[in-house]
This record gives structure tokens, C-alpha cells and sequence, in this order.
């Protein structure tokens, strides 16, 4: 959400900021609204002092026996306290426009990311590792000998439909093995606080972290009300909604291991073989609440845990800051880590980290005390994937595999393995 203040103070930096989304001037749409909100506001408080004024008279025409000043004066004070209800309605309407307006808005992107409209225009900044050369043509995950025992489709789309898998066995276990890794890893090298949180929550929380009200149709509501999680970053940063938390305990660092459930409204026709690209799949969601001038560095920081696992994984990737257009909705700023995928021959994002400033602190009401003792201010929030389990799990299916079908696992995943150190063309981990 953004502050009206800034709005008012320079409309055109504003605009001039979304138009970099690709977004058409909205500043002066938000300042007739606050305008009317505001003569509104005025004309309340205006009425008020009439009516006291109106309402001191009233005593003085009854002590004095004026009878007929007396009711004209109260019809007044009548007349005026049906008034200041009246323009109290009005006026809490257009402040829920207005509310309503901001909150539909994106972030505005940080000046120094670069131009552009989609992915063609990101900015690669860093890439770590060389993809290998095969001495046989690789095959995609799904088309793996090792794998077709473990990854059953057929069995997931009766249970479910499209876009769902069902993993057993072997690949169950490197499935699993991959997301205690990376959780370990956040907390034992990282410092992360683990939690486990609800993949339930209310719609005020998903309204905090900015997928509602825009982005509703890209998540699941339950008949009742409660909203499927996308990510965990709704539940990790909601831990700080409506509260004040002293400077002195920031910044605070979270990592959690969640089921997630995405509808995918307006993939339809992308990636659909395979499990690239599912309605629901489990992902390791890092989370951190700052000061805002330790914001930027967290940034950083947080890039740099989740290309440590990509690195312990021995996983090639590059990292690549998002241009203006192609950035999600709450972020100033957001760095993908793309991961190899040999089997199509071309880097996949596997994890997404952002900054997003205040604009959700805003919607979420999150602020921290100084600890010079000054005014409350709103705390900046980050979130990053650390990493997406499934994705994880195809590269380094991919990336392993052996002309003879079986799949070399990394050594970082062997003690969480029994030992076990490859999956055999049989499927089996041996």
C-alpha cells in the first residue's frame, strides 16, 4: 500500500514510477478522491462546531425563556447532527475508495532496476557453475528411468486432476531429503528462526502480503472463507501484523516448509508435462522483517542463502535482477536464481527474492519503536524461496543422470540418504 502523503507531495515521480510497469497514470484519480475525502472530512468538523456552538445557545435561549429561539436553535443542533452523520458516511466511503484503489496498486520499483516489459529484458548479474556436457542426449525428469517408478501422474490426476503428482518410494525420499536439507542448511549455517506454520489463513493476512484483493484468482478460497496459502511468506510475514516491535530485535529471520497451492490462472497450455508447474507443491520460504536501512543488505544476504543451496547441490545457475515490468506486485526489487535444467536445455527460475519496503508493512499495519525513542515507523519486509522443493528435485534428477538411466545425487544429500549415494535405473536408492 502506499502512502497518500508522497502521492500528494510530488503525483507525477509517482506516475512516472508505474509507467516503468507498464501501468497508465493513476495519481490524479487518487487525488480526487482524497480531495473529496477530505472536503468531507472538513465539512464534518465544520458541522461539529456549528452544533456546539448551536448547542450552547440552546441553554442560554431556554435560561433566558425565548421560547421560540429556543426551538429554532435545537432544530438546528437536529439539522446539524443529521448532517455530520450524513458527511461521516460520505466520508468513510470514499476513504474505503481510496483504500480500495491503493491497495490494487503495485509497488513502485526502486530507480535503479532496469526497464523492460518481461523476462527477455531481466538483467543477469552472476552465474555459478557449468552445465555438463553429456556424452548421450538428456531426457526430462518425468522421461527418466529412475523416476517413472516413483512419479506417478496417472494416479494423481484421478485423485485430483490436472497439474497434481504423486511421488513414492525412492523419489519420495529425495523428495523429502531435499527439503530437510534446506531447512537445515537455513538454520544451522544461516541463522533462520524455523517455523511451522497454518497453510490456512484469514483473508486480512493474504490482504497484508498483497494477494488479495488483485490477486485473488491466482489462489484457492475455502467455503468458509480461510485462504490456501501460495507461499508461506503470507504466514511469516503476517507474524509481525498489527504489531510494534522494538528496533533493538531486528531484523527478524524466518524460514518455514510449507505446502503450497497455487490456481495458475493464466498458465494454462505452460509446462504441462511433468511437475514443473503444479496447483499444489511444497517449497522452503525465507522471510525477513528489518529496519529500513537494513533492508538493502538483507537483500543481499538472503540471494546469497539460497544460492548457497544451489551450490551445495552442485546445481549451475544464474542469478538475474527482474526489469521493471516482470516483477511481482509487492517487490521494489527481486533477484531470480535460475537453475539448469538440461532436459530442456535452458535455465528455470527455482527461487524468487524480493524486497518490498513499506508497502506491506503499510497494508499490514507492522511498524517498529525506534530506539532513540522517536516516532513509530513501518518496518521493511523481504521474502525469498530457499528453494522450491519440487524444482529442486528435477535438476537434481536432471542434472544427475547417467546414460544407463540411473541418477548420481549430490554429496550434500547423502547423510540424509542412509549413505545411499545414486538411484538405479530400477528406481531403487542404492
Amino acid at each position: 500500500m502506499h502512502d497518500i502523503r508522497a502521492i500528494r507531495d510530488n503525483p507525477a515521480a509517482f506516475d512516472a514510477a508505474l509507467s516503468r510497469r507498464g501501468l497508465a497514470p493513476v495519481s490524479s484519480d487518487i487525488l480526487a478522491i482524497d480531495e473529496e475525502r477530505r472536503g468531507l472530512i472538513h465539512a464534518a468538523e465544520t458541522a461539529q462546531a456549528d452544533q456546539n456552538r448551536a448547542s450552547k445557545d440552546v441553554g442560554a435561549a431556554k435560561a433566558r425563556g425565548d421560547e421560540a429561539a429556543f426551538e429554532q436553535l435545537r432544530a438546528l443542533v437536529a439539522d446539524k447532527k443529521a448532517e455530520i452523520a450524513r458527511l461521516g458516511d460520505e466520508a468513510k466511503a470514499a476513504d474505503q475508495r481510496l483504500a480500495d484503489l491503493l491497495m490494487r496498486i503495485p509497488n513502485l520499483p526502486y530507480d535503479d532496476i532496469p526497464d523492460g516489459r518481461d523476462e527477455a529484458d531481466n538483467v543477469e548479474i552472476r552465474r555459478w557453475g557449468s552445465p555438463r556436457n553429456f556424452d548421450f542426449a538428456p531426457r526430462e525428469h518425468y522421461d527418466l528411468p529412475a523416476v517413472k517408478a516413483g512419479m506417478d501422474f496417472e494416479t494423481a490426476a484421478k485423485l485430483s486432476g490436472a497439474r497434481f503428482v504423486v511421488l513414492k518410494g525412492a523419489v519420495a525420499r529425495l523428495h523429502r531429503a531435499l527439503a530437510q536439507f534446506m531447512i537445515d542448511s537455513h538454520v544451522d549455517s544461516n541463522g533462520l528462526t524455523e517455523a511451522i506454520t497454518p497453510v490456512l489463513v484469514l483473508p486480512e493476512m493474504m490482504l497484508g502480503t498483497g494477494q488479495l484483493p488483485k490477486f485473488g484468482e491466482d489462489s484457492y478460497e475455502t467455503t468458509n472463507g480461510w485462504w490456501l496459502i501460495p507461499t508461506a511468506e503470507v504466514t511469516l510475514t503476517n507474524f509481525v501484523h498489527g504489531e510494534t516491535v522494538d528496533e533493538a530485535t531486528l531484523p527478524h529471520r524466518y524460514v518455514a516448509h510449507t505446502q503450497c497451492f497455487r490456481s495458475e490462472a493464466g498458465s494454462a497450455g505452460r509446462d504441462t508435462a511433468g511437475m514443473l508447474r503444479q496447483h499444489q507443491f511444497e517449497k522452503v520460504e525465507m522471510v525477513s522483517i528489518t529496519a529500513p536501512e537494513q533492508s538493502e543488505a538483507e537483500h543481499a544476504r538472503m540471494t546469497r542463502c539460497a544460492e548457497g543451496i544451489l551450490e551445495a547441490l552442485g546445481l549451475p545457475y544464474r542469478t538475474v535482477v527482474l526489469c521493471a515490468g516482470d516483477m511481482g506486485a509487492g517487490a521494489r526489487r527481486t533477484h531470480d536464481l535460475e537453475v539448469w535444467l538440461p532436459g530442456q536445455d535452458k535455465y528455470r527460475e527455482i527461487s524468487s527474492v524480493s524486497t518490498c519496503g513499506d508497502y506491506q508493512a503499510r497494508r499490514m499495519n507492522a511498524r517498529y519503536k525506534p530506539a532513540d525513542g522517536g516516532k513509530p515507523q513501518f518496518v521493511h519486509t523481504l521474502n525469498g524461496s530457499g528453494l522450491a522443493v519440487g524444482r529442486a528435485l528435477i535438476a537434481v534428477l536432471e542434472n544427475g543422470q547417467e546414460a544407463d538411466g540411473s541418477v548420481s545425487l549430490p554429496a550434500a544429500l547423502h547423510p540424509y540418504l542412509g549413505g545411499k549415494t545414486r538411484l538405479s535405473a530400477e528406481g531403487i536408492l542404492v
